[in-house]
């Protein structure tokens, strides 16, 4: 018993004086009753991050912030650097992912739609085609038909007019602020057919397509009033975050943050929009927004500082929304099995046991997620960010190791 209890506050001295070097207040944060958890944890990633400061010079030559939150106990197990303010690359996509789940709900869908403003007489539609864009990236060929078979049963065989594309959702900017010009940088723009821009041209083309007759010039202009509805296409956050997160996707990420923003029923909206119901979600949180600096939804932006404890309180938050975490877990790619953790930590025990967000833009690699540690089976989230890393493989195998010392069982 004595033993035990001398254990015990060895962890909570060594947890108290890690958090208080790293800045981390610790008044509210309990260490786990789990004492062989605790003491696992700390002790292999201390161990890590010495031999990397002995041996590695990954640590002389970048910033650090990793923190590890036992959910199951809900406690701190590990931090350094948690309030180091760093670029997240694309574990950005959290911020974005979580907050469109909290703000619009797990059943909210995206939407393109099609209406006219005219008469139809005798198979000819005179007047305007007007197609309404909600920023949809999952609006494909088969919506387009679906569009072009609706035309049709309202009898319409000839489209003679204009057709107007209605892109008030959002304001004009095509690029997010602090993206690099010479990036591969989706367009924003709230008519999207097949991750394209062309929506109008494409729309054209399927009509023909479907035998009817089309003379119309393009113009961009607001839903006229009185405009008859002819077909809307859906696809569900949950569709959309899989690609967001699995793959990375920026486009279905900014896709998922202007959706946000309109949340707030500006029109057209903007990115500080989003930005400001993200922050409000952080505050809630406890975190100092005033310290935060938050830009775009995908991550792309070098204006972008966050800190782990950031990712890790959202992390946390979204586990404790039962119905939240149920639809943000199965988005999350698996280490060794699908999305960009595919390759990585396969044959570890961290394999098919993580479930992380990567993040990786130039200097910057990064991850945060959740799993299960052996040891105790209690539920952990974490984040970490390596920054000013030259090249991305360091930092995930710094990342991969984290993953191991976690998950592996107490004989590792």
């Amino acid at each position: 018993m004595m033993k035990r209890l001398f254990l015990y506050v060895l962890i909570l001295l060594s947890v108290a004086a890690k958090a208080q070097n790293d800045g981390l207040s610790v008044e509210n944060a309990p260490v786990a009753d789990d004492v062989p958890l605790g003491q696992l944890v700390t002790t292999r990633l201390d161990a890590l991050i010495g031999e990397m400061q002995q041996r590695d010079s990954l640590l002389d030559t970048s910033q650090l912030g990793l923190m590890v939150w036992d959910l199951t106990a809900d406690s701190l197990l590990y931090a350094y650097g948690p309030r180091q303010l760093l670029r997240p690359a694309s574990t950005m996509k959290l911020v974005t992912s979580i907050t469109a789940l909290d703000r619009l709900g797990v059943d909210y869908r995206f939407h393109t739609s099609l209406y006219y403003k005219g008469t139809i007489s005798q198979g000819t539609l005179r007047g305007d085609l007007v197609c309404v864009g909600g920023m949809d990236p999952l609006f494909g060929q088969s919506d387009m038909q679906a569009f072009a078979q609706a035309l049709k049963q309202i009898g319409v065989k000839s489209v003679q007019g204009r057709i107007v594309c209605d892109v008030t959702m959002k304001n004009a900017d095509k690029w997010g602020e602090g993206w690099c010009w010479d990036d591969d940088n989706p367009t924003l723009t709230p008519l999207l057919v097949k991750k394209k821009s062309d929506f109008a041209a494409q729309l054209t083309k399927e009509l023909r397509n479907a035998r009817l007759t089309v003379n119309a010039t393009v113009v961009t202009a607001p839903l006229p009033q009185g405009a008859t509805h002819v077909s809307t296409q859906y696809h569900s956050i949950d569709e959309v975050l899989h690609e967001m997160m699995k793959e990375s996707d920026n486009l279905f990420a900014e896709s998922t943050f202007y959706q946000v923003a309109a949340s707030t029923g500006r029109r057209p909206a903007t990115a500080e929009d989003g930005v400001r119901v993200e922050q409000q979600l952080l505050s809630k949180l406890g975190l100092d927004i005033e310290r935060l600096r938050l830009a775009d939804g995908s991550g792309l932006s070098l204006y972008n500082y966050v800190t782990a404890e950031t990712l890790v309180r959202l992390l946390r938050y979204a586990w404790q929304q039962h119905e939240l975490y149920a639809h943000l877990l199965p988005s999350l790619p698996i280490a060794g099995e699908d999305g960009t953790l595919k390759r990585r930590m396969k044959g570890t025990a961290a394999q098919s046991n993580v479930q992380a967000k990567t993040g990786s833009v130039s200097g910057i690699s990064s991850l945060a997620g959740y799993c299960t540690a052996s040891a105790g089976g209690h539920r952990l989230c974490f984040a970490i960010i390596n920054q000013g890393v030259r090249r991305m493989a360091e930092g995930r195998h710094f990342q991969d190791r984290v993953c191991e010392a976690l998950c592996a069982p107490a004989a590792f």
